[in-house]
């Protein structure tokens, strides 16, 4: 854990503890002691005097404080449903977008249509971050935070602009007495069902994305242990063939050797696979939804003889314009293709041809199975 890190976390957890009533001193270096009620050290499981460590540092005779230790899951249940749930109104000045057809241009791109930008407008939208925490469990441990947003205005994924939203919806000076205007048309609440539709198709490639260099260390062990198995095996395999080409050998018994080298092996490599067999989980943390000011770039997108309109939104809070929709896998970056039945916009894997009959078809139309050869996507 780096230096601002730590102090982040032992900043967090003595306002947590001093909320609850606990007498905290913050100790050098990044540690802290406390004297805890009885409700507290009822859950925490901790006797009543502490003294925590955060840092690569530790003070003397303190208690590791880190992300792999079992401190996270002990101050989440004394933080319990509280701060899971915020909603922030950050109201900014709106800037005047000087050459609106070139921030266009370099946050869209179309592989299979063309459009052109109707116009732009003033308007306010509502960003909903989501923080999960995700565990993966195998040989070794990995736990983590995802950070996804996504605008509740046109369906963006803002991946890129979501720790610039957090800073500022978490910054005491922005929002301090700010409101929406009441003549403000805000993007309604998602049904939990379409919230759920989408969280279950973009979590898993940025989970994989966050797991990477965690994957690619197991699969190096797991080839590493399969390989010693595979040349032990191999060995006790080659000695009792010498043994059964010699002559006045018991062919009968050397036979048996072998099946059972063999039966070994494979009950080795089917352990190694269970040893090494990954388990992911992902929890929600916490909820955020920011309410802010944006310019509103419309689109008039055109495939053959089909055209729809499509909505950007420009934060002044970023400076950037939204990743342009998927409306399948929700991912966060710029290449879209257009079907021609519904004219959606999908990521180009969300227009993949189908691995059996080879034709392209658009997921977000036929999410289930490919519409020529019934193939499973």
């Amino acid at each position: 854990m780096s230096t601002a890190s730590a102090s982040r976390y032992r900043d967090f957890a003595a306002r947590l503890l001093e909320y609850d009533g606990a007498l905290v001193e913050t100790i050098n270096p990044e540690g802290l002691e406390a004297m805890l009620p009885a409700p507290v050290q009822h859950t925490l499981h901790a006797p009543e005097f502490v003294r925590l460590g955060f840092g690569a540092e530790l003070p003397p005779e303190v208690q590791r404080v880190s992300l792999e230790s079992d401190w996270l899951d002990r101050f989440g249940q004394l933080l319990g449903d509280r701060g899971r749930w915020l909603q922030r109104v950050v109201n900014i000045p709106l800037p005047t977008l000087s050459h609106p057809e070139r921030i266009v241009e370099h946050g869209l791109v179309l592989q299979n249509a063309i459009y052109r930008l109707s116009r732009v407008t003033p308007a306010w939208t509502r960003s909903l971050i989501l923080l999960l925490r995700y565990t993966a469990i195998s040989d070794e441990k990995r736990t983590g935070i995802i950070k996804f947003g996504l605008n509740l205005a046109n369906g963006s994924a803002m991946d890129p602009c979501v720790d610039d939203l957090l800073t500022a919806a978490l910054s005491v000076e922005s929002a301090a007495g700010a409101s929406v205007p009441p003549d403000a048309q805000l993007p309604p609440d998602w049904p939990a069902t379409r919230l759920h539709t989408v969280v279950t198709r973009a979590l898993p490639a940025r989970v994989q994305a966050h797991l990477k260099l965690f994957l690619q260390g197991m699969q190096r062990r797991l080839e590493r242990d399969l390989e010693r198995v595979h040349e032990y095996y191999t060995g006790l395999r080659q000695e009792a063939w010498q043994r059964l080409h010699k002559q006045h050998t018991d062919s009968a018994r050397e036979r048996l050797r072998l099946e059972s080298a063999e039966r070994e092996y494979q009950a080795k490599v089917a352990d190694l696979r269970q040893k090494y067999d990954l388990r992911v989980t992902v929890e929600l943390e916490q909820t955020l939804i920011l309410t802010s000011p944006v310019q509103r770039l419309e689109l008039t997108i055109k495939r053959r003889k089909g055209e729809r309109r499509v909505a950007l939104d420009w934060h002044p809070l970023t400076r950037r314009l939204d990743p342009p929709p998927c409306e399948w896998s929700y991912t966060a970056e710029i290449t879209r293709v257009v079907c021609d039945d519904a004219l959606h916009l999908v990521s180009p894997t969300g227009h993949d041809p189908c691995a059996q009959c080879g034709k392209s078809y658009c997921r977000a139309c036929q999410p289930r199975r490919c519409p020529k050869c019934g193939q499973a996507g």
